[in-house]
């Protein structure tokens, strides 16, 4: 079971390779056949092959030769492997949990990978992932609908204080709307603890890279910039599958 769904998951993440592409160009993408981005070729099914198809091209185009990003297999091997940590990890195994929490995560693979490598946290994607997450608690877990709302609520405004201290101290932009937009999403799909989590691990691990990639000499301190999507959605995977372990953690360091 768990080897199918991860052979589903690299197929799955294929397709989300391609919303990856095309959405931050407002490409259609679900008409339309796959095509290398540089030569315009379009692509046959044994190009298509997940994985696969790039090691045996070598990382290359078939057509034009041209090197393709590491982050199209890279993508495909993380859905997968999401994919089986997903089933291993939900709190039930309904289907309908199986198949809300494989949507959302698929829609947290594509919003990072999408700011990642656009720098773009795309409402096609954020806004469907809201309504549904809010329909899930409406349906399934209605007893946990107000406190995710609060928690959605309160990361909101927390982004939007630290956005608008920010912009009055430094005159310059922080954190994007579409990061602002994200927590809310977080929130809502995590709860509490759980959203206390995430933020941790995000800003930590943000912080963490950013003095890596200046010490590296990557960015300059006055001038470092990194898309924060992708950190959110890393704390928010970590807080999903071990927050609770984490929380348990805490308290009994805590003595509580």
């Amino acid at each position: 079971m768990l080897l199918l769904l991860f052979i589903a998951g690299l197929f799955f993440g294929s397709f989300l390779n391609v919303l990856v592409d095309r959405i931050p160009r407002n490409e259609n993408f679900i008409k339309g056949h796959s095509h290398c981005e540089f030569c315009k070729k379009t692509l046959q099914w044994h190009d298509l092959i997940p994985v696969l198809s790039f090691v045996f091209l070598k990382g290359k185009c078939r057509y034009c030769k041209h090197t393709l990003s590491i982050l199209y297999p890279v993508m495909e091997i993380s859905t997968g492997l999401l994919f089986v940590l997903t089933y291993l990890f939900i709190p039930s195994f309904s289907i309908v949990s199986v198949l809300y929490y494989l949507f959302i995560i698929s829609g947290f693979i594509v919003i990072f990978f999408t700011d990642l490598k656009s720098g773009i946290i795309p409402d096609k994607i954020l806004l469907p992932a809201i309504l549904v997450t809010f329909l899930y608690l409406l349906i399934i877990n209605p007893s946990s609908l107000i406190i995710n709302i609060l928690c959605g609520l309160g990361a909101f405004l927390f982004f939007v204080t630290i956005a608008v201290v920010f912009k009055v101290l430094t005159k310059k932009d922080s954190l994007g709307g579409g990061d602002i937009k994200l927590v809310f999403l977080l929130g809502l799909f995590l709860g509490f603890p759980g959203i206390v989590i995430s933020l941790y691990i995000a800003f930590l691990t943000g912080a963490l890279v950013g003095i890596i990639l200046i010490l590296w000499g990557k960015k300059r301190f006055k001038t470092a910039t990194l898309p924060f999507g992708p950190f959110l959605i890393l704390g928010t995977i970590f807080s999903l599958f071990w927050g609770n372990l984490i929380y348990l953690q805490v308290l009994h360091i805590l003595g509580l």
